[in-house]
């Protein structure tokens, strides 16, 4: 049985996803953040999080199609 704060999380973080797929970080932002109010610590909201941090700051070329490119290891 899923558990309210588990169905919350999984609400905004595809709800996150979906704004950041249509490249509106700050809607995007919103979700991951209340992903993590409900769920704190959890790994792909917090690292979606800040991807759209960084992509509001530089965002991606035009020809992007939502993959994360990683520049070090």
């Amino acid at each position: 049985m899923m558990t309210k704060d588990k169905e919350d999380l999984l609400k905004h973080y595809n709800l996150g996803l979906a704004a950041y797929k249509r490249r509106n970080w700050d809607e995007a932002i919103g979700h991951f953040q209340k992903a993590l109010d409900v769920v704190p610590g959890d790994g792909p909201s917090e690292e979606y999080l800040k991807r759209c941090v960084t992509y509001r700051e530089t965002p991606p070329g035009e020809g992007w199609d939502g993959v994360f490119v990683m520049t070090t290891k």
